[in-house]
C-alpha cells in the first residue's frame, strides 16, 4: 500500500505540474512577430555583425519590429538577401555595397625582417603580447592565422608568412577584420580594385630597414592620381574609395610595388 500511495502521489504531482506548464505557456507566452522567422530565413546565418547588429537574429528582430527599416545591410547576403527581406517587408530593397577584405601588408618571409625568432603559442594574439611579434615592422601581418581560423568562408590563408584573401570566396563579413590584433585587414568596395598593401607609418629609410616591400612615402602616387583619391599621410599612402576610379596609375608609378590592381 505504501508503494502504491507513493506512485499515486507522484502521478498527481506530475499531472499538476503539467497542467501548470500548459497554462503558463498559454497565458504567459510572449507573442512572436510573424515577420521575424520569415526575415530570418532570408539571411545567410553568418552572424558576422557587418550589418551593425549582434547577429542575424538581432538584425531580423529589428526589421520585424520596425526599429530598423533598411533591408540592405547584410553584406554577405548581398543583393539576394536584400531583395528577399524587402519582399517580406513590402519595401524597396535598395542597393547593397558589396565589400571584400584585403590585407594591408605584403611583407612575406623573404621581404620582411625579423627582430627575433618567436617560439610560443602559434596564434597572432599570443605573438602580439610578446614584444608585438617577431617581425621588425610594427604594423606587419603577424602570420599565425587568427584571421584564417575565424573566416567562415575559407577565404583567407597565410601564405609564406602573410595573410592573403581569395576574393572568389570572400563575402565581406568582416570577421577577419575584427580578429586581426594588428588591425591591418580592411574592407573595400567590390568595384574598387586598387589597394595599398602596407601599413607601416615609419619614415622611408626606417621602413626599408624592416621590410623590402614597405611604402616609403615618396608621394609619386599622390602626384599621379587624376582623381585626388590617394594621399600620403604619416609616410603611408591610403586610398579614398569614394573618389577612386581604379585607373591604377598610382600602381604603375609605385617604386616599391605596394600599390596593386587586383583585376
Amino acid at each position: 500500500m505504501s508503494v502504491m500511495s507513493a506512485v499515486l502521489a507522484l502521478a498527481v504531482i506530475g499531472a499538476v505540474c503539467a497542467l501548470v506548464l500548459v497554462l503558463a505557456s498559454k497565458f504567459m507566452a510572449v507573442p512572436v512577430d510573424e515577420k521575424f522567422p520569415a526575415i530570418r530565413e532570408c539571411l545567410p546565418g553568418a552572424n558576422c555583425g557587418a550589418c551593425g547588429y549582434a547577429g542575424c537574429d538581432g538584425y531580423a528582430q529589428a526589421l520585424a519590429d520596425g526599429s530598423e527599416t533598411r533591408p540592405n545591410l547584410c553584406i554577405p547576403g548581398a543583393a539576394g538577401a536584400a531583395a528577399a527581406v524587402a519582399k517580406v517587408l513590402g519595401v524597396d530593397a535598395g542597393e547593397v555595397e558589396e565589400k571584400r577584405a584585403f590585407v594591408r601588408c605584403s611583407g612575406d618571409c623573404e621581404t620582411a625582417k625579423r627582430k627575433y625568432e618567436y617560439q610560443g603559442v602559434t596564434n597572432c594574439s599570443a605573438a602580439k603580447i610578446l614584444f608585438s611579434g617577431e617581425w621588425a615592422c610594427p604594423n606587419s601581418c603577424l602570420g599565425y592565422g587568427d584571421c584564417e581560423a575565424a573566416c567562415p568562408s575559407d577565404a583567407i590563408h597565410v601564405v609564406n608568412g602573410v595573410a592573403k584573401v581569395d576574393y572568389r570566396k570572400c563575402t565581406g563579413c568582416g570577421i577577419c577584420v575584427r580578429g586581426c590584433p594588428n588591425q591591418i585587414i580592411d574592407l573595400r568596395p567590390v568595384p574598387k580594385s586598387v589597394i595599398v598593401r602596407c601599413s607601416n607609418t615609419q619614415k622611408g629609410a626606417q621602413a626599408m630597414k624592416v621590410c623590402d616591400r614597405a611604402c616609403i612615402g615618396c608621394m609619386k602616387c599622390q602626384k599621379t592620381c587624376p582623381s585626388d583619391a590617394i594621399h600620403v599621410t604619416n609616410f603611408l599612402a591610403s586610398i579614398d574609395y569614394s573618389k577612386c576610379t581604379s585607373c591604377s596609375k598610382c600602381a604603375e608609378v609605385c617604386p616599391k610595388h605596394v600599390i596593386e590592381k587586383l583585376f
